[in-house]
């Protein structure tokens, strides 16, 4: 595993949101939801993200979740992504969403 230093962390803008939209995807290549991530004063963020077989769409309504907020947007299909929601990966390649503790408000930053 390739090592970094404290300046390459310092540039990845981690934050915590709160998803306050959830729809289908069905144009992307895996299956996916379409999410609006409230991110306070950073404002709402569009993200993809391949969360159906663990997560229903009301279980995400309302979740506070952690994402990259700094990446540059991409597009996906027709929709574009403007930050990447984290998870833990498992074994059979579904994510667990990772969150804080306790609720948090939305556009702090992680550290």
């Amino acid at each position: 595993m390739a090592q970094i230093i404290w300046n390459d962390f310092e540039k990845v803008e981690i934050r915590v949101g709160t998803v306050v939209e959830v729809n289908d995807f069905p144009e992307a290549k895996n299956p996916s939801y379409k999410l609006k991530i409230d991110f306070g004063k950073l404002g709402v963020k569009n993200s993809s993200a391949q969360l159906t077989k663990l997560y229903r769409k009301e279980d995400l309504m309302n979740k506070q979740v952690i994402a990259v907020t700094n990446f540059p947007p991409k597009q996906i299909a027709n929709f574009i992504s403007e930050c990447l929601v984290l998870g833990v990966v498992l074994e059979d390649k579904e994510v667990v969403l990772l969150q804080p503790e306790k609720p948090t408000p939305n556009g702090y930053r992680i550290a």
